[in-house]
């Protein structure tokens, strides 16, 4: 319809999966790496999740696409089936004709003859289930028994389980504990950013343009992820929408209240959710989980005050060891007096010396004088700093300057 007006060769964001189409994600890229290690690295079970409409069924297109003519597959897409009738399916899927009036055994046997043929051909079966989470809890125990089919060496079929998130929540139950523990590969869709919704789009702009490519600009794709919650299918569609309401109003340019006008025209008929809808979505807060949200609470509080006191009592240890090394410090202090004084000058045998060193610094013919009388040094010991010097005491006994002087120099005064 408006492929003509935009230059294009088809719709670029039709909803059937077109591998031609795939956005090159991380989360895309990663997600095939994981599907191709599995199957052509023969491992156990693959199990690929996603959102609806993340892109899974696309993924699995592109996936076996890349596969050689050495491997026949057998794809199961409608998995609403019991036992029975998946086993059938599977060899439908992969050419034979079971009987209808077959037990059982004789179409695991007939199943497993054709497995064996294929690997003597060096061929690989390969068997993809969509949808998986619809399987019945018997189906998936025969996808499990099927995988016991093996030679002395290798499997002879390759299981890939692909559907939306329960089904790991369906691959969790006790009763699947021996599938799960068959489980290799497992990868699960995350949803893309807005900036990988923005190349997203313009990706598949490109890939159906004829000549210059038309470009949503960085607003409208942040609008269209805003809406979308960076699922694919619903940013095709709302992408679709906005080129036909562009394709209405005769604008080759795509504006952010053209993108608007169109967003709220799916709200209102109820294809995508509306902002009311997504919120009331959120989980509602019941008395079970009010409950269990202040026990949550109180056991972090309680964890906190823990480790609160923790704290304290090392600070505590700390201070008494502080204190235990300060009183032995001061008890050797009072046992020791020497300890009292921290330095004195001269040192002893300073005086000696220093009489020493004149004496050999005098000439050995230098006329001898009689020096005038030397007053005896006294040596010069400093108080503790820790004691304090009390003024009121130096008051009493004197001025302040003549207790220094005493205390320096002693009785005698002091020789320049």
């Amino acid at each position: 319809m408006y492929e003509r007006f935009y230059n294009l060769r088809e719709r670029p964001f039709s909803l059937t999966p077109d591998p031609d189409y795939l956005y090159p994600s991380r989360v895309h890229k990663e997600a095939l790496s994981y599907l191709r290690y599995g199957i052509e690295g023969h491992a156990g079970f693959i199990v690929i999740t996603g959102e609806i409409g993340s892109g899974k069924t696309t993924l699995l297109q592109t996936a076996l696409r890349s596969l050689d003519h050495q491997t026949s597959v057998s794809r199961i897409m409608n998995t609403m089936l019991d036992a029975r009738e998946l086993l059938e399916a599977v060899m439908l899927d992969f050419g034979l004709e079971p009987g209808a009036a077959q037990s059982k055994p004789v179409l695991l046997r007939d199943l497993a003859k054709y497995l064996v043929e294929q690997r003597g051909m060096g061929r690989l079966a390969l068997l993809v289930i969509d949808e998986a989470q619809n399987l019945s809890m018997a189906a998936l125990e025969e996808v499990r028994m099927l995988s016991n089919l093996e030679t002395e060496k290798s499997k002879l079929i390759q299981i890939a389980l692909i559907g939306q998130p329960n089904l790991r929540d369906l691959l969790q139950r006790p009763e699947l504990e021996q599938l799960r523990q068959r489980v290799t590969v497992s990868y699960h869709l995350q949803p893309l950013d807005s900036m990988e919704t923005a190349a997203y789009i313009n990706h598949r702009l490109r890939r159906a343009a004829i000549g210059a490519p038309l470009e949503f600009s960085r607003d409208v794709t942040d609008l269209i992820h805003l809406h979308s919650e960076g699922i694919p299918r619903k940013i095709n569609v709302i992408a679709d929408a906005v080129l036909l309401f562009g394709y209405g109003e005769e604008q080759h340019t795509i504006s952010v209240d053209l993108t608007q006008e169109a967003i709220d025209e799916l709200e209102s008929t109820g294809v995508i959710p509306s902002d009311r809808s997504r919120s009331s979505r959120q989980p509602v807060a019941t008395p079970g989980l009010i409950a269990a949200s202040v026990e949550e609470e109180l056991r972090a509080r309680e964890a906190r005050l823990a480790e609160r006191e923790r704290q304290i009592a090392e600070q505590q240890r700390v201070i008494n060891e502080q204190y235990r090394l300060l009183k032995l410090r001061t008890e050797r202090s009072l046992a020791d007096p020497s300890i009292n004084a921290e330095w004195a000058w001269p040192p002893p045998g300073g005086a000696a010396r220093a009489d020493t060193t004149a004496a050999s610094r005098t000439p050995a013919m230098a006329p001898v004088s009689v020096a005038a009388p030397v007053p005896t040094q006294q040596r010069i010991v400093m108080p503790k700093r820790e004691v304090p010097v009390d003024v009121d005491s130096a008051t009493r006994d004197g001025s302040l300057w003549s207790r220094v002087r005493r205390t320096l120099f002693g009785d005698s005064k002091p020789a320049f």
